[in-house]
């Protein structure tokens, strides 16, 4: 069964910094793309990031580019997603999603694998 969990949630001051695991089961998550996403309360989901297969291209969007960074580790087949400089607008449930490759996709409808999220609290 192809699963995936997020941890790694948490509260943090502004400034401050998390990092978000993506572990996978039941399949490898090498050969697949991976995306984060998050979704605030009354807001839509949205795409925040996501890594191709095998890692070669990553992508964020403009609100987190240059303090967000998307990692893979092959051996533990876990996508990380490091977050630097959080503010409080980055507050939200962090999800990763699967599917199979290659390149990154932007749209959630796009991914059919999910994690169950992980919370992420940023105060001012």
């Amino acid at each position: 069964q192809l699963q995936l969990v997020e941890s790694g949630g948490g509260l943090v001051q502004a400034g401050g910094s998390l990092r978000l695991s993506c572990a996978a089961s039941g399949f490898t998550v090498d050969y697949y793309v991976i995306g984060w996403f998050r979704q605030a309360p009354g807001k839509e989901r949205e795409w925040v990031s996501c890594i191709s297969i095998r890692g070669g291209d990553t992508f964020y969007a403009d609100s987190v580019k240059g303090r967000f960074t998307i990692s893979r580790d092959k051996a533990a087949n876990t996508v990380f997603l490091h977050m630097n400089n959080l503010k409080p607008e980055d507050t939200g449930t962090y999800l990763c999603a699967g599917q199979l490759g290659p390149s990154c996709m932007f749209d959630l409808g796009r991914y059919g694998y999910w994690g169950q999220g992980a919370q992420v609290t940023v105060s001012s």
